[in-house]
């Protein structure tokens, strides 16, 4: 169960930032940094769903509010883009000092840019994610272009962002103008995960090919679909962090793989352990040999959907010797089989309406199995392929009499 709690920090202009950190119950494995948009908060509804849905799957997160903003102290009308980008840096020392440095920086919107610009200068960060974020900082400029004018002539004027008044300033203008993000994107030396909706209307997927284009490998885009640009709809923030969770793995080791690689050598050949990984009611990770996966249920179901759950991996079982067997066959025939696909589905179903199955009574699991095989394969070939197909030792068990022996843990 994540746990969470409030602290304070100094800013980057002298007053108290109000912040958040969520955490995971045991051990803190890694701490990630997130950068809200532009007029939220750290409590509105990305951040807050992020966070936690992140801390659930292992990792601690701080959530903060920039200067004038949410809890925070200051006056909104003395930041700009820049200031922002101290008090990233800000967020980021206190994390040193009080948990473990920042190792993946998140950020949303404007937010997104201000840690793109931050990254730089946080060398502990090995990764870097944004959320609907601008290739150009000076984008968030169109929110009040109706005061362009009066800001111009009278060097502040007050503009309504999202429901609430704000002052907007000469010098947050010109501070928004003189940024080079994308040479910053340019010389980041960090993995880079970008997601963005193609349907934002805030800001717009251009942003997001400005911003992957511009930086080196690696580097990943994740489109949101029909997602808004706040994420609004929790199964949104949900997904982006399972993928952002599973992504970072491959920079951030998690805590039960560390602890996996270290006890891999007690596991003889031709064993697999699952263990529960706490990530989530139901997370599970998978050791068979040197591979390390995970498993998971769906969503609607309470779990996290951050892998496949165990029907999708016993027809996974099934279409991988399915498919090897027919290459081993075809190869040894030497038959002109370019590629085999094999597809699959799982239901229970009542017996009665089974129409090969012994039992009559109850239930019965049935898996239905489509094999596509690409070629120029003659009828005679294709017919034996597919009786070959029924010898697939995984076929021979799930269709033959199978013994399962438990051993209780004696401890």
């Amino acid at each position: 169960m994540a746990r969470s709690k409030k602290i304070e920090f100094p800013g980057s202009m002298g007053g108290k930032l109000a912040a958040r950190v969520d955490l995971p119950e045991g051990e803190l494995h890694a701490v990630a940094l997130f950068a809200h948009c532009f007029s939220c908060s750290k409590d509105s509804l990305a951040p807050a769903r992020v966070s936690r849905a992140l801390s659930a799957l292992g990792f601690g997160v701080l959530r903060f509010d920039f200067t004038g903003l949410g809890g925070s102290e200051g006056d909104f009308a003395n930041t700009n883009f820049s200031s922002n980008v101290e008090d990233i840096l800000a967020a980021a020392d206190w994390l040193r000092q009080h948990e473990k440095p920042p190792a993946l920086l998140i950020g949303h919107s404007l937010g997104g840019a201000a840690v793109l610009s931050a990254a730089g200068r946080i060398p502990e960060a090995v990764a870097v994610a944004t959320i609907g974020a601008p290739a150009d900082p000076a984008h968030v400029a169109h929110l009040f272009d109706d005061a362009i004018c009066d800001i111009e002539t009278d060097g502040e004027a007050a503009v309504n962002l999202g429901g609430r008044p704000f002052t907007i300033r000469q010098q947050f203008l010109e501070d928004l103008k003189n940024q080079k993000l994308l040479d910053d994107v340019a010389a980041l030396k960090k993995a880079l995960i970008v997601f963005h909706s193609p349907l934002d209307e805030t800001v717009g997927v251009e942003n997001a090919a400005e911003i992957y284009n511009a930086a080196r490998h690696p580097k990943s885009f994740v489109s949101l679909d029909d997602a808004d640009h706040l994420l609004t709809s929790k199964a949104d923030s949900t997904y982006v962090a399972g993928v952002l969770a599973a992504w970072a793995e491959r920079y951030l080791p998690a805590p039960e793989t560390a602890q996996a690689a270290a006890t891999a050598s007690d596991l003889p050949a031709g064993m697999v352990r699952v263990s529960e990984s706490g990530r989530g009611p139901y997370g599970q990770t998978v050791e068979a040999g040197r591979h390390r996966f995970v498993a998971d249920e769906p969503m609607d179901i309470g779990g996290l959907d951050a892998g496949p759950g165990p029907y999708d991996l016993l027809l996974a079982a099934l279409g991988a010797c399915t498919s090897m067997t027919l290459r081993m066959y075809a190869n040894r025939k030497k038959w002109p089989l370019k590629r085999a696909a094999v597809t699959l589905s799982h239901e229970k179903i009542h017996a009665k309406d089974c129409e090969v199955c012994e039992t009559a009574e109850g239930r019965v699991d049935r898996i239905e199995r489509w094999v596509t095989l690409d070629g120029e394969l003659d009828a005679e070939q294709r017919q034996r392929l597919m009786e070959i197909a029924e010898r697939c030792p995984v076929h021979q068990t799930l269709t033959s009499e199978t013994i399962i022996i438990d051993h209780p843990d004696a401890g």
